[in-house]
């Protein structure tokens, strides 16, 4: 065991050994004997190893630790936990063997391994090898290869014996600084912690620390109140378009400017309760196709990017999310999934001149959806999504051909477009409380987080990067579900927090509720007694998925959750909140996304999703392992169990709607209960009552969060439950007794239009993280 170092002074340098390992402070790389290539740790584990080197050979507690590297949060042992194992693999420390972290038991840590600061004039530091931050859970990552024409780093060759002038160490330490700072910036986008799969990056995001990547030198372009949404540059990158929400007027209206904080101009103003968005600009760069929403119906418009009246182009359908984008002659706009009179049509081409429609001809099922299809860069390919309800990217030919899959998300695209040259893509997706934006590398099929935190909808022009940037705040909130007529409203926040609350499920017994919040730095499931405040705590050792709300038992004492847990294992968890208890079920199904428990408790449903982007609800017994399946149904976005009637209900996700079936899932059984509520987009929004009536939450022109019965001939009285700003549309919970309503509302909201240039590389033109 290393002999414990004396205290050293306060750093005098940029690089400090600790035993045998070099530590590079600016660029957080810790280089091993023998390891390849150095390993470069998050900022916290780096802040935990400052601490650390301060007092060495000295016991730091866990409360110090914790208090210096996360101040002014309310972490958990976990992330300490988390970065002191990275730290000793990073140092290549074998398990039991601590050479140089050692823990005390209840107490803290020491370094046991000597440390100095190296005071002598660093080499001439080449920028690294493309490669992932190292996540506290290890994710492989495979780090590009070299371009073939890339010249070799020049050494920096000391002379033996001689000492660097002050002058010149100075000029080298600025180089080793600024050398740093370009290098992070590649770094950040181009090797954040990688997502091979989704739960393998909530596994990342969950367990380690701040992987997420350094900040990104991009600029708000936009800062007025309210939301600036949907931005498209022009082909020159010079401009932006966007959707702008109007002080004190229901709607939106487009606006153009330059991609520099400056003033705006109005390109469109229309009435009072019209919603004018989504701007297409054709690559010739004079004509700017949009869509135009009201109480009347909607329409694609068009414009010249110059300004002047619109035109209509032709009338949506109010049953379609509408989609498009130019073909690249700029002579006609390409459709995404559309309804004709009697079926729905897949993606096709209309032809602005002559105003024909040509069918892309490929393979896609009458239950496709294909949303926001595009071209490639050499038209060769287009690019869609697929069920964006739980969305994929995939391709096919642009003559049309066979279609397939080039994620395997199963989540919430939130936009995407082309990087220059098509070997690449930028996509956002929601994950946890969150947006971000993603790399997918078409050849490799890797996809990369390229640490844009609260980002989404990218739009990119050669080297010029618009995104928007959205940092909501919701909270969750107990209301009368229906109150009676002049009966004042009364609105009581529950557990009122900085952070994002959302998915409150209230149990049974109306007396627990559970709900997914990032209030301790990650996103946790808690639970509370809703009678004792205090009560309130995190379950630990899970990271739930946020696509579902979990599901109580009926007797309250158990909540099925999909998620993660500590060791990396995803998929259904049997959680008991009064002892904190995660157990993994053996489900047969690889992809779970919802569960439920039946009357019966040895039945379960489970809807899982499957390659092709659909989803199935399957019927267990789970007496026996395997468990048994006894039944299935196709096409279920979200079900739900109303045990006093006997029936499931269900949302599908090709079609808007609510249909009900009964425990054993029988086909003969199947009855359509309504016809246009809820959307395919909203079908997360609704819960039944206790008396078996059911209620969906929307978004109208006069209202941000409109409730409303569905599913009869005579609904109950409708209201507005907030009407400037919006609620959370990944589920709301209907308490089973009584007249409680448990929904997440936001407290602080809006967004931004943000803005970036790519950075520039030497003979490839674009930076690294899009090659």
């Amino acid at each position: 065991m290393a002999r414990p170092a004396e205290t050293v002074s306060p750093p005098r340098s940029d690089r400090l050994h600790v035993g045998e390992c070099l530590v590079e402070v600016p660029l957080r790389h810790v280089h091993a004997p023998n390891a390849r290539r150095p390993v470069r740790i998050t900022p916290k584990a780096m802040g935990v190893l400052l601490a650390l080197a301060r007092q060495p050979g000295r016991v730091v507690s866990r409360d110090a630790l914790l208090a210096e590297v996360w101040p002014g949060t309310l972490p958990t042992d976990d992330v300490l936990t988390q970065a002191v194992t990275q730290l000793r693999k990073a140092f290549g420390e074998s398990r039991g063997q601590a050479r140089y972290i050692e823990t005390i038991a209840k107490s803290g840590y020491r370094l046991l391994a000597p440390v100095t600061w190296d005071e002598s004039a660093p080499p001439e530091i080449q920028p690294p090898p493309l490669e992932a931050d190292t996540p506290a859970m290890p994710v492989a990552v495979p780090a590009p290869a070299p371009a073939a024409n890339a010249p070799a780093p020049a050494a920096a060759v000391p002379t033996p014996g001689a000492s660097p002038a002050p002058a010149a160490r100075s000029r080298r330490r600025r180089a080793l600084v600024a050398g740093a700072a370009l290098s992070a910036l590649a770094l950040a986008v181009a090797s954040a912690a990688a997502l091979l799969r989704p739960q393998d990056d909530r596994a990342a995001q969950m367990w380690g620390d701040d992987l997420r990547g350094p900040g990104h030198d991009y600029q708000l372009i936009t800062s007025a109140p309210g939301f600036e949404l949907n931005p498209a540059l022009s082909p020159d990158g010079r401009r932006v378009i966007y959707a702008a929400t109007r002080p004190g007027r229901r709607g939106t209206g487009l606006l153009l400017q330059s991609t520099e904080p400056t003033g705006a101009r109005v390109l469109t103003d229309p009435p009072e309760g019209v919603f004018d968005g989504h701007p297409e600009w054709s690559p010739d760069g004079r004509h700017i196709a949009f869509q135009r929403c009201g109480v009347d119906g909607c329409a694609v418009m068009l414009v010249a990017a110059a300004g002047g009246p619109a035109r209509t182009l032709l009338e949506c359908d109010r049953r379609d999310l509408i989609s498009y984008s130019w073909t690249p002659d700029s002579r006609g706009l390409l459709f995404g999934s559309m309804h004709s009179s009697d079926r729905r049509l897949g993606m096709r081409v209309l032809d602005l001149a002559s105003g024909r429609w040509r069918a892309i001809d490929y393979d896609a099922s009458a239950r496709d959806l294909d949303y926001r299809p595009r071209y490639s860069p050499d038209g060769r390919w287009i690019v869609f999504v697929r069920n964006p309800q739980l969305g994929d990217l995939w391709r096919v030919p642009a003559l049309g051909g066979r279609a397939e899959p080039l994620t395997e998300q199963r989540a919430e695209i939130r936009g995407w477009d082309w990087l220059p040259g098509g070997e690449a893509l930028v996509f956002g997706r929601r994950i946890d409380g969150e947006t971000r934006l993603y790399r997918l590398d078409l050849r490799t099929r890797e996809v990369r987080d390229l640490g844009l935190a609260h980002a989404q909808s990218p739009s990119i022009a050669g080297t010029a990067f618009a995104f928007v940037h959205r940092r909501p705040r919701f909270g969750l909130f107990r209301l009368e579900l229906m109150p009676p007529p002049g009966h004042e409203e009364t609105k009581e926040r529950l557990f009122a927090s900085s952070g994002l609350d959302a998915q409150p499920a209230v149990a049974p017994d109306a007396r627990q509720l559970v709900f997914n919040s990032d209030r301790s730095g990650r996103y946790s499931l808690w639970w509370a007694d809703l009678s004792d405040p205090a009560s309130l705590r995190r379950i630990d050792g899970l990271h739930p998925e946020t696509r579902r709300l979990p599901e109580w038992s009926w007797d309250s004492r158990t909540v099925l959750v999909v998620g993660i847990d500590r060791s990396g294992r995803s998929g259904l968890f049997e959680v008991t909140p009064a002892t904190g208890e995660v157990a993994p079920l053996p489900v047969p199904v690889k992809h779970p996304l919802q569960a439920l428990y039946l009357p019966d408790p040895q039945r379960l449903l489970v809807g899982a999703g499957n390659e092709l982007g659909q989803v199935r609800l399957t019927l267990f017994d789970r007496s026996q392992v395997p468990w048994r399946a006894l039944g299935a149904l196709d096409d279920v976005s979200l079900a739900k169990v109303d045990p006093p009637r006997r029936r499931v209900l269900f949302t599908r996700l090709s079609d808007d709607g609510l249909w009900q079936v009964d425990l054993d899932l029988s086909p003969g059984s199947i009855r359509r209960l309504d016809a246009a509520a809820p959307t395919r987009w909203g079908y997360r929004n609704w819960d039944v009552a206790a008396d078996g009536r059911i209620y969906y939450l929307d978004q109208t022109t006069a209202c941000n969060a409109y409730l409303r019965e569905i599913a009869t001939a005579q609904p109950a009285s409708a209201r507005c439950l907030q009407v400037d700003r919006l609620f959370g549309t990944n589920g709301f919970s209907i308490g089973k007794r009584g007249n409680a309503l448990y929904v997440p509302l936001a407290t602080d909201d809006g967004s931004d239009i943000a803005f970036m240039t790519l950075p520039a590389e030497p003979d490839r033109g674009v930076a690294g993280w899009i090659k």
